[in-house]
């Protein structure tokens, strides 16, 4: 491509500078005048800065969503366990309450264990469950 013909007019310090600068790197003023006129006329640091950022805080909320997404998954689990707990134990009699608390801590230290070996090595339970569900789906298999 055949390169067009400019005219400017500059301020005598300006082309001092521009003279000067041109001799130490040893091209041409036409070089570095039209380096100098493509930077300006590129994104200049503070816009590729704010493009920086806001990637950035894309990725924070898309981290933000899977947060939410994910407390949501506990906070539904545990409200299915409490109901089903809460509907299917009946209550104990005085007599057989000492008992049970024993039994109980011996289960919750089994259930602590077993938590702790999941998280070591996983998989989560988020990713068991998908994304997202079709509303159909979620309609049919609540009734």
């Amino acid at each position: 491509m055949k390169k067009k013909r400019l005219s400017a007019y500059l301020d005598p310090k300006t082309m001092k500078a521009l003279t000067e600068f041109s001799a130490r790197r040893g091209i041409s003023l036409s070089l570095v005048a039209e380096a100098a006129i493509a930077s300006f006329l590129s994104p200049d640091a503070a816009e590729r800065q704010e493009a920086a950022i806001t990637r950035r805080l894309d990725q924070v909320d898309r981290r933000v969503q899977r947060i939410e997404r994910d407390l949501g998954i506990a906070i539904e689990t545990l409200a299915l366990f409490v109901r089903f707990w809460l509907t299917s134990t009946p209550a104990l009699p005085e007599s057989a309450q000492a008992e049970a608390r024993a039994k109980g801590t011996q289960r919750y230290e089994g259930f602590v264990e077993a938590l702790g070996r999941r998280l070591a090595k996983g998989p989560r339970l988020r990713q068991e469950i998908p994304e997202e569900i079709d509303p159909a789906e979620r309609t049919s298999s609540s009734e």
